[in-house]
C-alpha cells in the first residue's frame, strides 16, 4: 500500500523523492505530496491523484530546494483520496511534518483527547492526530523528537511505518516500524528512506531493515541509533547488501510492468527451481525443508494460509501435497484464519504464502499459529521481508521483482516451490514411486520451456481479447488443479479490466452459473487431456446447448473441444499436477489485452495495493 520516501545528505532531496515515489507507485495509491526543508522553512505539495499530478503543481506552488525532505503514495484509509487528507501533514505548530503508512486504530479517542488540549485538525486522517501526538509530548515532556516519538508510539494501538522531521532540527529524520516495512539506505554522509530499497538502489546498495517495534534516528555526521520501542534498550544495526539491480525494476521495452512479467516467467521458474532441482541425481534440495523434514514428516496436517493470487496458489498446492504426499491441507485465507479460533496444535505444519513478504492478515496468521505452537514454514518473494523473518523456515520464490499489482509470476513460482516441497516430502515418505518421482523431475525442468511455447500464441489471445472486450461478464472454469486456475483466471479479469468474472469447479456449473448462460456471456474452460478431460467436455456440451461463448484452454491437438469450443487456445502437454503451470498463462495474457483495449492502468488498478500492509 503506501509508498514512503525520505532523504538527508548532501544531494538535493527534491528529484531523489520524486523519482523515489514514481518508482513506488506499482504500490497503489490515490494521492501524493512531498515536503522539503529548504534551509529556512518547511514547503510542502500534495495532491489527490498520481505523482504525475504532483509533479505538473509541486514546481508551481514551492521551492524545491533543500537536503532534506520526505515524499508520500496515499492508499485511503480514514478520509477520502482529497488534496487535505493527502501525506505529509504538518502538526499544529508547523514545526513537525510526517509521512505514515499504516491504521492507527485508536486514533479518535487520542483526537478527542487532542482536541481538549486545543489542538484543531484540517484532516480526516489518523496520521494528523499522530504527528500532533508526538509535538503534544514534546511539549508536555520538553523532550526531542526521537524521544517523543517513543513515548507517542507507545501510547498507539495499530500498524504504521512513519518518517517524522521538526524544522527547527533539520540533520535529523525519525522513523519507526510496526507491521509496515521501512527500510534505510546507508549513502556517504546520506541516508535514504523508502518503504522498499527500489527508490535508492542507484545511489547505495546498504540497507537496514528495521523490525517490528523499532525506530530509528537517522542524523547526519552520525551512525544511523536503533532502538526498541517498548522498552528503550538499543538494538545493534545489521546492514544488507542489496541483491537488487536497476534493470530488474525497469520496463525494458515494454509497454507495461504487468506484460514484461508475463513474460518473464519461463527465466523466473527456471531461476526458483535452479540449484533445488538436480534431474540428473534425482534430488531436490531445498534447505528449509532438509533443516526441518522430522517437522515435515510429523505433521498430522499442513494449514495454508494466503491471500488473493498466493490463495489460489496454495489452492494448487492442496492438490500436489495431497495426491503426491498423501498429507492432509486445509487451505485459509488469512483475514478469515486469525478471527476463527482456529484449532491449531504443535502437530500441524502451517505454510504462508505471500509474494512481497508483508502482508498483514497472512503475518497476523503467523503470530497466531506460533502461539499455538505450530511450525510455521514461509514461501516469499523479497528477500529481508517480515515473513521471511518471522517464520520458523521458508524459500524464497526467486521470481524477481513483481511490480505490476496484479500478481502472475508470483502464482507461477509459488507453485513452482511448492510442487519442489511436495515432492521432496512425497520421497522422503514413500508416497511416490521412483519412476514416477524421476518423471515429476523431468517434466518440471521442461516446463520453462513449454511456457515459452505458449507465449507464442499470445497474438492470437488478443484477438480473441478484442471480440470479448466489451461484455459486462465472464465465467471460468476447471476441475481438479485446474479449478484454482480458473479462480485466479477470473480473478486478474476481474483486476486490471473491471468485467465481472466468476471462477467456479466445472462440475458446480448447474449448481447455479448455468442460469447466467446464454449467446452474450463468454465462457473459458480449461479443459487439458490429463485428468477429468471427459467431464469438462460434458460441461462444454452443456454451455453450447445454451448457446454460450465458449473459450477453450486445450492440450496441443485436441479435436474433441475444438470442435465444440469457439476459439481454442493450446498449450504443451505436461502432467496434471504441472498444468497449472501452462494454462495459467493465455488466462493472464487475455486479461492484459482487454485491459489495454478497454485503457484501463494495468499496472496500477483502481483501490488496488501490491503490498496490503493494513488489514
Amino acid at each position: 500500500m503506501c509508498g514512503i520516501v525520505g532523504y538527508i545528505g548532501h544531494r538535493e532531496a527534491y528529484p531523489i523523492i520524486l523519482k523515489g515515489l514514481k518508482r513506488l507507485e506499482y504500490r497503489g495509491y490515490d494521492s501524493a505530496g512531498i515536503a522539503l526543508y529548504d534551509g529556512s522553512d518547511i514547503k510542502l505539495s500534495k495532491t489527490k491523484g498520481k505523482v504525475a499530478d504532483l509533479e505538473a503543481r509541486l514546481e508551481k506552488e514551492i521551492t524545491t530546494n533543500g537536503n532534506l525532505g520526505i515524499g508520500h503514495t496515499r492508499w485511503a484509509t480514514h478520509g477520502i483520496p482529497n488534496d487535505i487528507n493527502s501525506h505529509p501533514h504538518y502538526s499544529n505548530s508547523g514545526n513537525l511534518v510526517i509521512i505514515h503508512n499504516g491504521i492507527i486504530e485508536n486514533y479518535e479517542s487520542l483526537k478527542k483527547e487532542l482536541i481538549k488540549r486545543g489542538y484543531t485538525f484540517k484532516s480526516d486522517t489518523d496520521t494528523e492526530v499522530l504527528v500532533n501526538l508526538i509535538e503534544d509530548v514534546m511539549k508536555k515532556e520538553n523532550t526531542k523528537l526521537g524521544k517523543a516519538v517513543q513515548i507517542a508510539l507507545n501510547q498507539v494501538v495499530g500498524a504504521y511505518a512513519i518518517a517524522v522531521f521538526d524544522k527547527n532540527k533539520p540533520n535529523e529524520i525519525v522513523v519507526a516500524r510496526l507491521g509496515s516495512p521501512l527500510a534505510i539506505g546507508i549513502g556517504d554522509d546520506e541516508f535514504f528512506i523508502a518503504s522498499d530499497a527500489s527508490p535508492f538502489l542507484e545511489y547505495t546498495k546498504n540497507a537496514i531493515y528495521l523490525e517490528d517495534e523499532e525506530m530509528a534516528i537517522v542524523r547526519r555526521g552520525k551512525e544511523v541509533k536503533i532502538r526498541k520501542i517498548k522498552d528503550d534498550s538499543p538494538v545493534a544495526p545489521y546492514m544488507q547488501e542489496l541483491q537488487l539491480n536497476l534493470e530488474q525494476i525497469e520496463k525494458g521495452g515494454y509497454d507495461h510492468f504487468m506484460l514484461k512479467e508475463i513474460y518473464e516467467q519461463p527465466r523466473a521458474i527456471l531461476d526458483t527451481f535452479r540449484g533445488r532441482l538436480r534431474t540428473n541425481e534425482a534430488i531436490i534440495k531445498m534447505s528449509g525443508v532438509e533443516d526441518n523434514m522430522k517437522k515435515f514428516l510429523n505433521a498430522d496436517r499442513i494449514i495454508v494460509v494466503a491471500c488473493g493470487t498466493s490463495w489460489h496458489a496454495g489452492l494448487v498446492s492442496e492438490y500436489i501435497f495431497e495426491d503426491l504426499a498423501r498429507i492432509p491441507v486445509e487451505v485459509e485465507y488469512a483475514s478469515e484464519f486469525r478471527y476463527r479460533n482456529p484449532v491449531i496444535t504443535e502437530k500441524d505444519l502451517v505454510i504462508a504464502i505471500s509474494q512481497s513478504g508483508e502482508t498483514a492478515d497472512t503475518l497476523a496468521a503467523i503470530k497466531l499459529a506460533k502461539s499455538k505452537g505450530a511450525f510455521v514454514f514461509g514461501v516469499c518473494n523479497v528477500v529481508g521481508s517480515s515473513i521471511a523473518r518471522e517464520t520458523d523456515a521458508g524459500a524464497y520464490t526467486h521470481a524477481g521483482p513483481e511490480i505490476g499489482v496484479a500478481s502472475t509470476k508470483a502464482f507461477t513460482t509459488q507453485i513452482t516451490v511448492l510442487t519442489l516441497i511436495a515432492l521432496r516430502l512425497a520421497r522422503a515418505k514413500g508416497t511416490i514411486s521412483s519412476s514416477d518421482y524421476r518423471h515429476h523431475l523431468i517434466e518440471l525442468e521442461l516446463i520453462p520451456g513449454k511456457v515459452e511455447k505458449v507465449l507464442k500464441s499470445d497474438d492470437y489471445v488478443k484477438t480473441i481479447a478484442n471480440i470479448y472486450k466489451d461484455v459486462k461478464n465472464f465465467l471460468y472454469l476447471g476441475r481438479g488443479y485446474n479449478f484454482p486456475v480458473a479462480l485466479e483466471g477470473a480473478l486478474k479479469l476481474k483486476e486490471i479490466s473491471y468485467i465481472h468474472a466468476e471462477g467456479y469447479p466445472a462440475a458446480e456449473m448447474k449448481h447455479g452459473p448455468i442460469a447466467l448462460i446464454d449467446e452474450n456471456m463468454p465462457i473459458v474452460v480449461i479443459a487439458t487431456k490429463k485428468g477429468h478431460y471427459d467431464k469438462v467436455v460434458s460441461n462444454i456440451q452443456e454451455i453450447k446447448s445454451r448457446k454460450g461463448k465458449i473459450i477453450g484452454i486445450v492440450t496441443e491437438g485436441d479435436q474433441q473441444v475444438k470442435e465444440l469450443a469457439d476459439h481454442v487456445i493450446e498449450v504443451p502437454e505436461t502432467l496434471e499436477s504441472l498444468s497449472p503451470l501452462v494454462t495459467t498463462i493465455p488466462l493472464q495474457l487475455l486479461s492484459y489485452h482487454i485491459a489495454v483495449m478497454l485503457n484501463k492502468n494495468v499496472d496500477q488498478p483502481r483501490n488496488l495495493a501490491k503490498s496490503v500492509t493494513v488489514e
